[in-house]
């Protein structure tokens, strides 16, 4: 058992820390994506407005906040959700898939242009005992199961490292707990490595639930 743990820790310390040089190696103009921001708001307006609201401020829990969010990430988002060639889309959602099925790769790079100039409006968490559990968990992660804290990847303030990690703070409780759940059953699978799917398995559901509510009153 202890061996089989050792080898599990390792490969959790590997995949992070292979993340890490790619995103070191990064300079931060090298993954830049350009989009016309106009462009996007016009897309954005008459397709994405009804889930994510104008200014990518959703106010739909289950649905994510997108503004503020770095371009490289939901341009990769956009291009995971949509099936080509009749393969299936490396990220699933039905209704996403829809909506991206007519979107050309430069309508992607202009709503992610447009999205991350919006201004995330701050949130704030309702249970803050849970919050106050998941903050432990967010800037110390747990040793004892050798969860690696979330600041790492995402900053200790949530606003992610592009382009591999994704802005957090703000972002509503329930989409993140679900996100958190799909990467644990492999329901998602379209992080780097699946680093993703070897920490929140890791993870309690207790602490998926207090980092997502610390996380939803992050800023």
């Amino acid at each position: 058992m202890q061996g089989t743990k050792l080898i599990s820790n390792m490969m959790v310390l590997a995949a992070l820390a292979l993340s890490n040089q790619v995103f070191a190696e990064t300079s931060p103009e090298a993954g830049k994506i350009k989009g016309d921001p106009s462009k996007g708001q016009q897309i954005a307006t008459q397709v994405c407005a009804a889930c994510h609201n104008a200014d990518g401020n959703s106010l739909i829990p289950a649905n994510p906040s997108l503004a503020g969010q770095h371009t490289e990430y939901i341009t990769k988002q956009l291009n995971d959700f949509k099936s080509e060639g009749g393969k299936p889309a490396a990220r699933e959602s039905a209704v996403m898939s829809a909506m991206v099925a007519p979107l050309t790769p430069e309508d992607m790079k202009n709503l992610a242009a447009y999205y991350a100039q919006q201004k995330p409006k701050p949130g704030a968490a309702k249970d803050k005992a849970l919050a106050e559990q998941g903050e432990k968990v967010y800037r110390g992660g747990n040793l004892e199961t050798s969860v690696p804290a979330c600041a790492g990847c995402h900053s200790p303030n949530g606003s992610g490292l592009p382009p591999n990690y994704p802005r957090l703070a703000g972002q509503h409780q329930d989409y993140t707990l679900t996100q958190l759940r799909a990467f644990r059953k492999e329901l998602r699978s379209n992080d780097d490595n699946q680093v993703m799917h070897m920490i929140t398995t890791r993870m309690s559901e207790k602490e998926m639930q207090a980092v997502s509510e610390f996380i939803s009153g992050l800023r």
